[in-house]
């Protein structure tokens, strides 16, 4: 930890910008937040994000954290916290704080412990880690990442065991839960309003044997943890919105994203939002109907992970309203039926073949076998265009 005599004011600001408080909420019920807006400040505009209404700083420079990144960090909570730069000189600069324990993540489990367990223990690690309340986020998450770069990011947060937030927490849930046989997961974001002031959130969505649940992060209990005990994806929905009308917030939108895959080498993208529901413009019947479309989506591409019979893809000709995006995108691509291993694996090793010299005694090159098949004949003729890594 470093030490020594923090900055003025004066000086923080002409290095870092300022995070000024314009409004906070008068309601004790509400959530306990502090509304924040970037006044001034140096660096890149890509330094600063917003969550559940406030804007916060994004440590940028990895680990260990630099020292720009570290003032910038203990400036922004002297400012909001109620003792103002005394909780420097009593935190930071005492040099004989306690060590912290780091907790050990769940990271194998038995094959006899139930997901029900298993979630339960996710989510419990995800309580010891904390929310974060400094006002920097320690982990860089970038949605527009694949998959594989995301979970390099969760691999980071169990190793420093820091703080963290709902969208981390949400790509920490996806490292823990993968492999989880049976198991769906997808994003589910909520956008409300309390105050005057835009909040948002996202959890990880959890489908399992029928039912549907979340893990995550919140300032509320009640806002990230939910047992997989719903059975429909609307009743998950409406007792999250029931949860927010309890702390005085309006529900705006809500969010639905595709099924993750569980590879954790994969490339894909997450897809955050695949359906939009709007609780204040649409009636429950027409929440029920779009988000039930959702839900066919993330039983099939479930069924079809278990190896279960092949159940074609859930379509309609007038899609439901409330969709952003088309189900065959090329990056949110549907569910589709597993290729052939061995066929693929044979179409690979002719490939190969053609391009592998036999030893000099035969003088001659292999030459592919022909199937009589016009799609394996193209293949062997367009396989310059291919490179195979072994």
């Amino acid at each position: 930890m470093a030490s020594g005599k923090s900055k003025s004011a004066k000086e923080v600001t002409s290095v870092f910008g300022t995070l000024v408080r314009v409004a906070e909420p008068e309601d004790t019920g509400g959530p306990t937040c502090v509304r924040v807006k970037t006044v001034k400040k140096s660096g890149k505009e890509e330094d600063v994000q917003e969550e559940n209404g406030v804007l916060f700083w994004v440590n940028k420079s990895g680990f260990p954290i630099d020292d720009k990144t570290w003032d910038r960090m203990w400036d922004h909570v002297a400012r909001i916290h109620p003792d103002g730069y005394d909780v420097i000189h009593k935190v930071r600069d005492k040099k004989d704080l306690p060590s912290v324990p780091i907790p050990q993540a769940p990271t194998n489990f038995s094959a006899s412990v139930p997901i029900s367990e298993r979630l339960d223990r996710i989510q419990n690690y995800m309580r010891t880690l904390q929310y974060n309340h400094t006002g920097t986020q320690f982990f860089e998450i970038r949605k527009n990442r694949p998959l594989s770069g995301l979970l390099e990011s969760a691999k980071e947060m169990i190793k420093e065991a820091l703080p963290i937030k709902c969208l981390e927490a949400v790509i920490l849930g996806i490292y823990l839960s993968n492999g989880f046989l049976g198991v769906e997961r997808f994003p589910l974001s909520f956008k409300s309003v309390f105050g005057g002031n835009v909040h948002r959130h996202v959890v990880l969505g959890i489908y399992y044997a029928g039912s549907y649940g979340t893990i995550g992060m919140s300032r509320r209990e009640d806002l990230m943890y939910k047992p997989v005990t719903f059975k429909s994806l609307s009743d998950l929905v409406f007792d999250y919105e029931k949860s927010y009308n309890k702390f005085m917030h309006d529900v705006k939108k809500v969010k639905v994203g595709m099924p993750i895959p569980h590879d954790p080498h994969s490339y894909e993208f997450i897809n955050w939002k695949a359906v939009t529901v709007s609780p204040n413009k649409m009636t429950k019947k027409e929440m029920t109907k779009d988000l039930e479309f959702m839900a066919k989506e993330i039983r099939t591409r479930c069924q079809a992970n278990c190896d279960l019979p092949q159940v074609k893809l859930y379509s309609s000709r007038s899609q439901a309203k409330s969709w952003t995006i088309t189900l065959h995108s090329p990056r949110k691509s549907s569910v589709e039926a597993p290729r052939d291993t061995r066929t693929s694996l044979q179409q690979a090793t002719k490939i190969y073949r053609a391009h592998t010299s036999i030893p000099a005694e035969s003088g001659t090159k292999k030459k592919p076998q022909s199937t009589g098949s016009s799609q394996t004949t193209s293949t062997v003729a367009d396989s310059s265009d291919y490179q195979l890594r072994i």
